[in-house]
């Protein structure tokens, strides 16, 4: 009886610290959410150097020790934040544009949901990237190559639209097209007229090329 016994209320401890550990685990995990998400709209003001546990910590009502706890050093924020920017990118950008055919029609579905993602803005300081490569294009570490990393892919992800298109030189014009975008978010920012219409204009005279 005793060792029964025993053995029930070892099993009951076991059971009550595990579900203890899994709620903390899931508490850990939305706080983590909740910071990244916040981080990518203070970066996309302010840079990745702008970020900081105790500012974040402020901005979410929480102790800025949590904070330093799930990320440890300010370049693991970072590279967390460049991360997570990548997601918001993808459901922003990416995922909106799968439902139309490959080629131009993806091509220009591409280009609309990123006219959306920079000019309504998604982020407070527009497109992320924009607002971060030039500070970290001559600062070698793993946080440059994170962010460039992040805009290969979506170099690729344009090229590969225009290969499908028939592009014949797909990495070119993918270039050509990203370096208008990239333009536009400046243009946007700073309040500039007719900056939409130029970047749907150049985008159709891409695809326009590249379909003849």
């Amino acid at each position: 009886m005793s060792v029964g016994m025993s053995v029930g209320m070892s099993g009951s401890g076991t059971g009550a610290e595990e579900a203890g550990g899994d709620r903390r685990l899931l508490r850990g995990a939305r706080s983590r959410r909740a910071i990244l998400r916040r981080a990518v709209d203070v970066a996309s003001l302010d840079g990745l150097d702008g970020l900081s546990f105790g500012a974040l910590a402020a901005d979410l009502g929480i102790s800025k020790s949590g904070v330093q706890t799930l990320f440890g050093t300010k370049e693991k924020l970072q590279l967390a934040t460049v991360e997570c920017a990548g997601g918001v990118f993808e459901e922003a950008v990416v995922r909106p544009a799968r439902g139309a055919e490959h080629g131009v029609a993806r091509l220009r579905a591409l280009v609309e949901a990123w006219l959306v993602y920079a000019s309504e803005p998604l982020l407070p300081g527009g497109c992320f990237w924009a607002a971060n490569q030039a500070a970290f294009d001559s600062r070698p570490g793993p946080v440059r190559d994170a962010l460039f990393a992040g805009q290969r892919r979506w170099r690729a992800l344009l090229a590969d639209e225009l290969r499908h298109a028939g592009a014949a030189d797909p990495e070119l014009a993918a270039f050509q097209l990203d370096a208008v975008l990239l333009a536009a978010n400046t243009g946007l920012r700073c309040g500039e007229d007719g900056v939409v219409e130029r970047v749907r204009k150049v985008a159709g005279n891409v695809a326009g090329n590249v379909a003849e």
